[in-house]
């Protein structure tokens, strides 16, 4: 069940990834099909949280790793305190800035969703284990690659 959560987890964050850059264009040329695609990424973004959440407090790299080894010993490793802290802060402060966003983009405040979409994307951006990152961190592209 492990394997298939956290296939889950990234093959929606691919999901996410479109649909922010999507809603982003829409906000940014004042298209009313904003409304759809904030409450598509809404919805995604949150099912992609309450499956990460899960992960984090069931999985070995969020809280048991802090129970185990000491949050003192978490923050002194980068890889440790990338899985236990940052990415999980990272990504709730994204959703977040994507939930009041979809309350922007719901009036059609287009100016204050675009950047709220924008500033979202970016925490996202750098909050992702991409392949590229460093050993410990570095996942890959798509499940089951290596």
């Amino acid at each position: 069940m492990e394997s298939g959560l956290l296939h889950t987890h990234n093959l929606l964050r691919w999901i996410i990834l479109v649909l922010l850059l999507v809603t982003i264009f829409h906000a940014f040329t004042r298209n009313n099909s904003i409304r759809k695609s904030s409450l598509w990424l809404l919805i995604t973004a949150h099912i992609t949280l309450l499956v990460g959440l899960y992960q984090w407090f069931t999985g070995n790299f969020g809280l048991k790793l802090i129970q185990n080894i000491g949050m003192k010993d978490v923050m002194k490793t980068a890889a440790l305190r990338f899985w236990a802290i940052e990415h999980i802060f990272g990504m709730i402060l994204a959703i977040t800035l994507i939930t009041i966003a979809r309350g922007k983009a719901k009036v059609l405040n287009y100016k204050a969703a675009s950047w709220l979409y924008f500033i979202a994307l970016l925490i996202i951006l750098f909050s992702i284990p991409w392949p590229f990152r460093t050993e410990g961190v570095a996942r890959p592209w798509f499940p089951g690659m290596k």
